[in-house]
């Protein structure tokens, strides 16, 4: 059976964030991903972590100056230190929550940037986080985002992503494969998950359109989970949408998973 973890940047957001991990418990999950818990209170936290019974199963590297317009560092060739730098604060984090996958954002690179260079740059500066990432036993994941969503990121497609990860050739280096980001391409997702599965350390999920709730539509997401189910892959699937209505309102999909009942 899938497992679902719930995005707590995304979910239970009419609830202090606190209040978000013992809401996500009551409702069924055993997991919760959050993407930038720099700025949260780390011990409480912990706190409601441990006393929920959850495990945090991704958090995202620091995306540098985000009211710039930054969407990660990997990218960008004048910020080879503060990448260094930003890693060693997830590994931080991560170790503290007992998260063991951490997704390195790429970055939005200059438009005058040389492609080269910034392709070499993201390359070296993840093999960097993938050996500190690999002495703390932490995952290094690497997603591609879609240019409607987020234009000018580096990474846009799937298929890039495993060029990077084939380019950088590390063992520490993984695929996050975002359903959502899939089909705003024109991916189809079980084509997807088949050609990407051994590389694959994470799932995310959101329907389209609207980034909702992953049912309705023209898309089988019944389906969908059904073929990850069937075709081996055991990793979490990180529910990052926004619901319609309330969070709990918007769970009927998942009651199948003993979610949200």
């Amino acid at each position: 059976m899938p497992q679902f973890a719930a995005n707590l940047m995304f979910l239970f957001q009419e609830l202090d964030f606190l209040d978000r991990f013992d809401a996500a418990r009551a409702a069924g999950f055993r997991a919760v991903e959050y993407q930038f818990p720099y700025d949260q209170p780390l011990a409480e936290t912990q706190e409601r972590l441990m006393a929920n019974g959850l495990e945090m199963v991704l958090i995202n590297s620091p995306p540098g100056d985000w009211t710039l317009g930054e969407r990660g560092l990997a990218a960008l060739p004048d910020k080879r230190q503060a990448f260094q730098d930003s890693i060693g604060e997830a590994i931080g984090y991560a170790r503290e929550l007992g998260c063991r996958r951490l997704h390195v954002m790429s970055g939005i690179p200059p438009v005058d940037a040389d492609r080269d260079e910034v392709m070499l740059t993201c390359i070296e500066n993840l093999k960097f986080a993938a050996d500190a990432c690999a002495e703390a036993d932490i995952l290094t994941l690497v997603e591609a985002l879609n240019p409607t969503d987020v234009p000018g990121y580096l990474i846009g497609h799937a298929a890039q992503a495993r060029a990077v990860l084939a380019a950088a050739a590390h063992p520490n280096l993984y695929l996050q494969y975002d359903i959502y980001h899939a089909l705003m391409v024109g991916e189809d997702p079980r084509e997807g998950v088949a050609a990407y599965l051994d590389v694959i350390a994470h799932m995310q999920v959101a329907g389209v359109p609207g980034r909702h709730e992953p049912s309705g539509g023209d898309v089988d997401y019944m389906g969908v989970f059904e073929f990850i189910d069937t075709i081996g892959y055991t990793g979490w699937i990180g529910c990052e949408y926004a619901p319609r209505d309330s969070t709990l309102t918007g769970l009927g999909w998942a009651s199948v998973y003993g979610i949200g009942n």
